[in-house]
């Protein structure tokens, strides 16, 4: 044989093996036999309707992308998502009695990051293309890259944001008695504006002074402080490389303070039960901020007593925004993390994820939990009520109002949550409850005074000053540079 001929051969059967290289399935190449299949365990914090939500995709997937491909998911419930975070760590350290780290486990950015400092997380981008990341919203695959590599560790599997829910019914009766404009309430200002103004008016139909009633509440104070500062133009939690930097201004925090503290101890603002629906449903409240994916529990019913109660009617906005300022709403939601193991195991557990978060799976379950898919092509409510039609799915109007206003919030805003920090956890409870305690304590105290016939107004004079403010706000400040000391 010649060298051209020789040559020839060669080139030729180096094309071959390309090709049959190429033709390869993925699976082929991680040695996934559906005869002998993978098995991956998933713990979650999915409960009630959610779970079965969960377990009846997971079995969708077993039954078919799973058989053909040769993997078999195993899903576990660990109670709430607390109970998850101390199951998981402790399996990561070993502790006594503890089970062994799942394939894959549901989680928020902080343990995932507690979970990565040891070293026990896959980085997912080598098992997904930049085309494939591409398709998820921009948003939720930067908060997946949780250390200073900038590695892809947690995947986003359903998400949400804030909603403004409104009972229209009593709405109604307060506009038309008073003239109010159902759009004023869609600005923080005049959110704070229209609740002074429900509560001189339903101050004006008793005979006894200073009974008026809040118009509304919030359900976590952590997200108006750590957005509000957003829109205002400040981070306050700044982290690169791992390392965060604080940033507290008191101007920015006067506003923040002006606009929940001071409507709080006027009385404009409440918060009596666990929840703010607890509140919506006793009557105490019209109007909240809480989580899209909370919205099945806003009342249909208002129940003043256990012998009255009447239907309400309800509407879904977008969560108010400082007027003229930043476009920025909160996303929050777990996601799903896959812990290093055999590169089988690897490869099969992002699989799954990544049929789960496809069109009909994820809406799917989108619909069924309360949740919004992850996917840019599937935030679109037409391609939602597409898959429900299908399905014969449904939902409730205000479950409907709030992906629709989520959605238009999602694609019209942008999305912000602080990456995840040492000593995270404990600085945002310090967000979450050093405004709104001070708050309250405050507001009973007014009340005391009014009781002992300290007027209203003088009462209230006593906590609403620049000095009360400073107090705080330097109380505040050293709490959470302690908290981030390391």
């Amino acid at each position: 044989m010649n060298r051209c001929k020789f040559a020839k051969l060669i080139i030729t059967s180096m094309i071959v093996l390309l090709l049959t290289g190429c033709s390869l399935k993925k699976e082929d190449n991680y040695k996934l036999d559906p005869e002998n299949p993978t098995s991956i365990q998933i713990w979650h914090y999915y409960n009630g309707q959610q779970k079965m939500a969960f377990d009846k995709l997971v079995k969708e997937f077993n039954d078919t992308i799973g058989a053909e491909k040769g993997i078999i998911v195993e899903a576990f419930s660990q109670g709430n998502v607390v109970d998850l975070s101390e199951k998981v760590l402790d399996s990561a350290n070993k502790k006594v009695g503890s089970e062994d780290v799942p394939n894959i486990f549901a989680a928020y950015s902080d343990t995932a990051y507690e979970m990565d400092k040891l070293g026990l997380l896959v980085d997912m981008d080598k098992y997904i293309s930049k085309e494939e990341l591409n398709e998820y919203i921009d948003e939720y695959v930067e908060e997946g890259r949780i250390n200073s590599k900038d590695e892809f560790k947690l995947f986003p599997i359903a998400k949400s944001t804030e909603i403004l829910m409104l009972n229209k019914t009593d709405w109604d009766k307060f506009a038309k008695a008073t003239n109010s404009n159902i759009n004023d309430i869609k600005t923080i200002e005049g959110l704070v504006e229209t609740s002074k103004k429900y509560y001189e008016w339903t101050d004006s139909l008793t005979k006894e002074p200073n009974d008026g009633k809040a118009f509304f509440g919030r359900d976590a104070l952590a997200n108006y402080i750590i957005i509000g500062s957003k829109q205002l133009g400040v981070e306050i939690f700044s982290v690169k490389d791992g390392k965060v930097t604080l940033n507290i201004e008191e101007k920015v925090m006067k506003k923040l303070w002006d606009n929940f503290y001071v409507p709080y101890i006027n009385g404009y603002f409440a918060s009596y039960g666990k929840f703010r629906s607890d509140d919506a449903k006793t009557g105490d409240i019209l109007a909240l901020v809480g989580s899209s994916s909370g919205a099945a529990y806003f009342p249909d019913r208002v129940m003043l007593n256990d012998n009255e109660s009447y239907n309400i009617e309800t509407s879904v906005f977008q969560a108010p925004r400082f007027k003229g300022e930043g476009k920025y709403a909160v996303q929050q939601g777990a996601g799903m993390a896959v812990t290093k193991s055999t590169k089988e195991e690897e490869y099969a557990s992002v699989e799954f994820l990544k049929w789960f978060t496809d069109k009909e799976p994820n809406i799917k379950f989108s619909i069924a939990s309360g949740y919004l898919p992850v996917k840019k092509k599937t935030n679109d409510l037409n391609v939602i009520k597409e898959v429900m039609k299908k399905d014969n799915l449904s939902l409730s109007d205000k479950v409907e109002g709030s992906i629709a206003s989520s959605i238009e919030q999602i694609n019209s805003c942008n999305l912000y949550t602080n990456k995840a920090f040492d000593g995270g956890t404990k600085a945002r409870q310090i967000l979450e409850y050093s405004m709104l305690d001070k708050a309250k304590e405050d507001s009973n105290k007014i009340n005391e005074l009014v009781k002992s016939g300290t007027s209203k107004k003088d009462a209230v004079a006593q906590f609403n000053n620049d000095k009360n403010f400073e107090t705080w706000f330097e109380s505040f400040k050293a709490e959470l540079e302690n908290a981030i000391k390391k």
